[in-house]
C-alpha cells in the first residue's frame, strides 16, 4: 500500500458563507425525516446487485447523538440482506472500540469489516512495519496505540513522547505537560545530532486525527521535514540549494507526511461545521511556504475523496458482500454503490469522481443532517439531496429497481 499511496495535489476547498453572529449559541435544529416503520415500494432480490456506504458524523449520529431514522434505515438494510458499509473521515480510536459504540448507539450489530476510518488504510502500510513512525492527532496515546497495537507498527513514537523528553522544543506547551506525562514514553533514542547512529530517526509522519496541539505538532513536523534524514535535531545542508529540485527542500531523506483525513469542515454538536484535520493541513502548509519560500509541501493525502480510500473501502464492501451471500448470487457483479454522505467536498466529490476498478458505478446522495447547509449550493453536485438517511435508503432502493 506505501508504494501505490503516491502524493495528491490538495484540491481547492469551498469557502462557507460567512454569517452574523447569533445573540446566543442556540441548539442544532434537526429535520430529518419521523421515525417510523421502514417501507418501500419495491421489493429486494435475494442477491441485490447494489450496495451502500454511509458516512456517520452527519449521517447517522450528530456528536454523540444517533440521527433519527438512523437505526430504522441500516435494520431495514440488514433485514434485506442488501450489503453496507460505514465510510468515515472520522478516527482516533481503534475500529473495534469504534465499531463498539456505534452498535449500541446505534442498537444495529456491526462488525469491524463493514468499517473503514480515516487511518483505516494505513494498516496495509507494511513497509513501515519494522520503523520507527511518529504518529500525531486524537486524544492522549489512542492513535499510537491503534498504530501499535492494532497495526503492527513496531516502533511507535509521538510529539508527547518528544516534548516530555526535551521540553525546549515546544517551550509553549509548559502549560500541557501534565496531560502528556500522562501517557507519554519514553524514547526508543535520545535525539542526539552529534552521533547519529545513536539519535533518533523518523522514518514517516502519519496523522491519524485532527491535531490537539496544533502549536507543538508544528513544530515537530517542520523540524523533520527540514533534517538530515529524518534524525531529530539535525538541519539538512540542502535546504535552500536551488541547484536542486524543490530548492533542496525533502531531498536529503526526510520522512515522508501522511494526512488522513482531507475535511476542511466536520459537524459537531455546535450549530456551525468546526475546523477538522484539513484546517491543520492548510495552517502547515501557510508555515511550510513561509519558512521554505514557497518550496512544494511533499506529502500524502488519503481519506475521502481520494481514489485509494474508495478502492481500499470497495475491497471491505465486497468482502463483506461475499460473507452474506457465500458464493451463490456473486456471479452477479455488485453494479452500484450509493454513497450517503453530508459533506459536498469529500463524500460527494469522492463517489462523483471515483472510478471502481471492479466496474461498479458509485452514486452521491447528499442528505441535510451535516456539514451541508439546506439552500445553499453544494460546491459537488450530487446524484440527489435529501432530507435525511432513511430517505436517502427509500429513493436509493427504488433507484436501484430501475437500473
Amino acid at each position: 500500500m506505501a508504494t501505490k499511496l503516491r502524493p495528491l495535489v490538495d484540491s481547492a476547498w469551498t469557502t462557507v458563507a460567512r454569517q452574523r453572529r447569533p445573540q446566543r449559541i442556540p441548539q442544532p435544529q434537526f429535520h430529518p425525516p419521523q421515525c417510523r416503520r421502514f417501507e418501500t415500494k419495491v421489493s429486494v432480490p435475494q442477491h441485490p446487485s447494489f450496495a451502500f456506504a454511509f458516512d456517520i458524523d452527519g449521517v447517522l449520529v450528530r456528536s454523540a447523538n444517533p440521527l433519527p431514522g438512523a437505526h430504522e434505515a441500516l435494520k431495514y438494510l440488514q433485514d434485506q440482506r442488501i450489503p453496507f458499509i460505514l465510510l468515515t473521515n472520522g478516527g482516533g480510536r481503534s475500529e473495534t472500540e469504534r465499531v463498539a459504540d456505534l452498535s449500541e448507539k446505534l442498537d444495529i450489530k456491526l462488525d469491524v469489516g463493514m468499517f473503514v476510518q480515516s487511518h483505516t488504510p494505513f494498516a496495509d502500510m507494511h513497509d513501515y512495519k519494522d520503523k520507527t513512525v511518529l504518529i500525531m492527532g486524537g486524544d492522549y496515546d489512542k492513535c499510537a496505540r491503534v498504530a501499535r497495537e492494532d497495526y503492527g507498527f513496531g516502533t511507535v513514537v509521538t510529539p508527547a513522547d518528544i516534548v516530555c523528553a526535551y521540553p525546549d522544543i515546544w517551550p509553549f506547551s509548559a502549560n500541557f505537560m501534565d496531560y502528556y506525562k500522562s501517557f507519554a514514553r519514553p524514547l526508543p533514542k535520545p535525539v542526539n545530532p552529534a552521533s547519529l547512529s545513536e539519535s533518533l530517526k523518523i522514518d514517516a509522519i502519519f496523522i491519524y486525527n485532527d491535531p490537539r496541539d496544533w502549536g507543538l505538532d508544528s513544530t515537530v513536523i517542520l523540524d523533520l521535514l527540514l533534517s538530515k534524514q529524518g534524525y531529530l535535531g539535525t538541519l539538512s545542508s540542502k535546504n535552500g540549494d536551488a541547484s536542486l529540485p524543490n530548492h533542496g527542500y525533502q531531498q536529503d531523506g526526510q520522512p515522508h507526511l501522511y494526512y488522513s483525513n482531507p475535511d476542511l469542515w466536520w459537524a459537531s454538536s455546535y450549530h456551525l461545521p468546526r475546523l477538522g484535520q484539513g484546517g491543520f493541513r492548510e495552517a502547515f502548509a501557510g508555515l511550510w511556504r513561509a519558512v521554505t519560500n514557497d518550496a512544494e509541501l511533499q506529502k500524502t493525502i488519503i481519506g475521502k475523496p481520494y481514489q485509494p480510500t474508495y478502492e481500499f473501502a470497495e475491497r471491505r464492501l465486497r468482502a463483506h458482500r461475499k460473507k452474506l451471500f457465500g458464493h451463490v448470487g456473486l456471479n452477479e457483479p455488485l453494479k452500484r454503490v450509493y454513497m450517503v454522505g453530508d459533506n459536498p467536498e469529500s463524500d460527494v466529490r469522492g463517489a462523483n469522481n471515483y472510478h471502481s476498478p471492479h466496474g461498479s458505478q458509485w452514486r452521491s446522495i447528499l442528505v441535510k443532517t451535516g456539514v451541508y447547509q439546506d439552500g445553499s449550493e453544494p460546491s459537488c453536485k450530487p446524484t440527489m439531496i435529501l432530507d435525511g438517511v432513511q430517505e436517502a435508503v427509500r429513493w436509493a432502493v427504488e433507484d436501484a429497481n430501475k437500473a
